[in-house]
């Protein structure tokens, strides 16, 4: 059975999670992507809390701006650092060390970061659909197909992006999950249940979501943008904040029009213990749309 709480971090954020299993069990956490939620991890967590499938305890925050999370105004707080220090702080508080840390999109970013500067929180990396962040800076700086699939990205920072959201019953986040992939078949998971949820979670805001983007660099260059946003033209990321020396997991479903396989390419000289399984059939919502077959990859990878 899921569980819901809001853990207090030391540093004053608190996040609202959904858990399953019992404390003291190994642990997985599962971190979610945009514009989503904690809940789209529920098959996973009652999946990996059984008995026969691990017995683990699971834990799926909702990251900082979500749901019923701490949702700071200012785009700053959302920058990298403080993202991380978010997870780290609930892995502490779930007893300090992770079997493995699952996620999905902007829950990827924070992953990777964390998996390169605190490598000794977990013992696994599982990652969705979440490019790191050496080849996402190197297709954005040199890939026009890149910058072209990530101009959403420069929507989301404008000023009105909450408002224009939210119009007509959120047509536009409604097209996230309708055009990021194939044209048809996959969105079979969108069920009127389904978007009750979303239509809850989004009714409690977006500006901590779009407040990501706001934040990040890693974005396409805008044509007429100011000189004092040269998106991630003017990035550079050290070596060092690149590397992951865990096992890692990869799932890509290759129907992703936002995060085409370009971005696989080198993966392996930042990961050298990656296990790369390339999805067919799937596009960026394959947490959604194929759940059994993410749960059996998962399962594969933890034994």
């Amino acid at each position: 059975m899921i569980t819901t709480c809001s853990h207090a971090l030391p540093h004053g954020i608190t996040l609202s999670c959904r858990i399953t299993g019992e404390k003291g069990r190994p642990v997985l956490m599962f971190l979610h992507g945009f514009p989503e939620a904690a809940f789209v991890w529920d098959g996973l967590l009652e999946h990996f809390a059984r008995p026969e499938n691990g017995g683990f305890r699971c834990v799926a925050p909702n990251l900082r701006g979500f749901e019923h999370s701490s949702a700071p105004q200012d785009a700053a707080a959302y920058r990298p650092k403080h993202l991380v220090q978010d997870i780290a702080a609930l892995i502490a508080l779930e007893g300090g060390h992770l079997e493995c840390l699952v996620a999905h999109d902007w829950g990827g970013a924070v992953a990777w970061n964390l998996a390169a500067s605190q490598p000794a929180l977990m013992n696994k990396l599982a990652i969705i659909n979440s490019p790191h962040p050496g080849t996402f800076l190197r297709e954005l700086q040199n890939s026009p197909a890149q910058q072209a699939a990530s101009a959403y990205m420069n929507f989301l920072i404008r000023p009105d992006a909450e408002a224009l959201l939210a119009e007509d019953d959120f047509r536009r986040l409604w097209a996230f999950f309708t055009q990021m992939g194939a044209a048809e078949g996959p969105h079979a998971w969108l069920t009127e249940a389904v978007k009750a949820q979303y239509r809850d979670l989004w009714r409690q805001g977006l500006t901590g979501p779009c407040n990501y983007y706001r934040a990040s660099p890693l974005r396409p260059p805008r044509p007429g943008a100011p000189h004092h946003d040269p998106a991630a033209a003017a990035v550079t990321i050290p070596r060092e904040m690149l590397e992951v020396h865990l096992p890692t997991l990869v799932l890509w479903a290759l129907d992703d029009t936002a995060l085409p396989p370009a971005l696989l390419e080198g993966l392996g000289d930042y990961v050298p213990q990656m296990d790369l399984r390339r999805i067919e059939g799937a596009t960026h919502w394959i947490v959604h749309e194929q759940p059994a077959l993410v749960a059996a990859h998962l399962q594969q990878f933890l034994r």
